[in-house]
C-alpha cells in the first residue's frame, strides 16, 4: 500500500486537497487560475505545504494536465515504549513494530500502551492522534 498514487487534473484540486509536488505530500493551501488565452489553455498556479516537513512548495501547469494525488492508508498503531521525541509502535493488523516522531500537540497526553492513529503516505508515517479508550 506504501508509495500508492493516482493522478488527477490540476484543474480539479481545491484548497485542502492532498498532492504530490517534487516527491513530497503537500496539503494545497492556495490556488490561483488564470484565464485561457486566444490560443491558449488556463493555467493554474497551486501553491502547497509539505505534511511532513511544512516547506512550502509552488507548482505552475496547465489547467487539464493530471498531477500525482497520495493515497492515504490510515491506521492504528499500539505505542510500546517513548524515548524523548520518539514512540516506538506496533501495527495493530501487522504486527510490525517502527517507531514515530511524536508530534507536539500530543507529546502530553502520549503514554505507553495507548492505541494511536497514524497515516502512510508515499514512504512516511506521521502519527496523527491518539484513540480514545
Amino acid at each position: 500500500m506504501a508509495g500508492e498514487v493516482k493522478r488527477k487534473s490540476v484543474g480539479s484540486l481545491q484548497v485542502g486537497n492532498y498532492c504530490v509536488i517534487d516527491d513530497a505530500a503537500c496539503t494545497v493551501s492556495n490556488i490561483q487560475t488564470s484565464r485561457p488565452g486566444k490560443h491558449g489553455h488556463a493555467k493554474v498556479r497551486l501553491d502547497a505545504v509539505g505534511m511532513v516537513d511544512g516547506r512550502k512548495r509552488q507548482i505552475v501547469m496547465p489547467g487539464h494536465d493530471e498531477i500525482d494525488v497520495p493515497m492515504i492508508d490510515k491506521r492504528n498503531a499500539q505505542v510500546l515504549s517513548i524515548t524523548g521525541d520518539t514512540a516506538q509502535v506496533m501495527d495493530a493488523d501487522t504486527y510490525e513494530t517502527f517507531d514515530l516522531a511524536i508530534p507536539e500537540e500530543l507529546k502530553e497526553e502520549l503514554a505507553e500502551g495507548a492505541t494511536v492513529v497514524y497515516w502512510q503516505i508515499l514512504h512516511d508515517r506521521i502519527m496523527k492522534q491518539i484513540k480514545p479508550e
